[in-house]
């Protein structure tokens, strides 16, 4: 038997008949290239932008750490526009951002246990926003969806 496959509504599909990426999706790729954002942000405002990086990463390491986490979702950005010219990179592409969701989350959560109780509640927001993402990704079946190649979405 042939398992129930989701039905969505026109609204759900662009004017190429190509389902519409979910609001959610672009909200797990904000979460995951923050740092992309703030170093862009950044490098915007020439004269602060030493100063915002410091305020959000006096810890350079942690800037670094974050930038190469968020790649995954900054490249997403760009390749989402031009998924059905590389739809095998596409469908991968899904498990590239749960890894990346995962060792963000995983950060977060190593960091929270280092601090013993202290934990700031920026770095508890963040790591269960992380979570709610990584949950997101892997549940949502519209999101599901969009990554299955247009020859295996039967």
């Amino acid at each position: 038997m042939k398992p129930f496959s989701p039905q969505f509504s026109p609204d759900d599909y662009d004017q190429h008949g190509a389902l519409r990426l979910p609001l959610g999706f672009w909200a797990v790729l904000i979460l995951q290239a923050r740092t992309w954002l703030l170093f862009v942000m950044a490098g915007a405002s020439r004269e602060q932008g030493e100063s915002l990086l410091a305020l959000f990463y006096p810890d350079t390491q942690r800037f670094w750490y974050g930038m190469l986490l968020g790649l995954p979702a900054a490249l997403a950005f760009l390749l989402s526009g031009r998924r059905h010219q590389w739809p095998r990179l596409w469908h991968g592409w899904r498990w590239g951002l749960v890894v990346s969701v995962l060792a963000s989350l995983g950060g977060s959560l190593f960091s929270l246990w280092r601090q013993d109780g202290d934990a700031p509640g920026l770095e508890l927001a963040l790591a269960l926003l992380d979570a709610l993402a990584l949950s997101y990704l892997l549940l949502n079946a519209r999101l599901k969806a969009c990554f299955t190649p247009a020859e295996h979405a039967d």
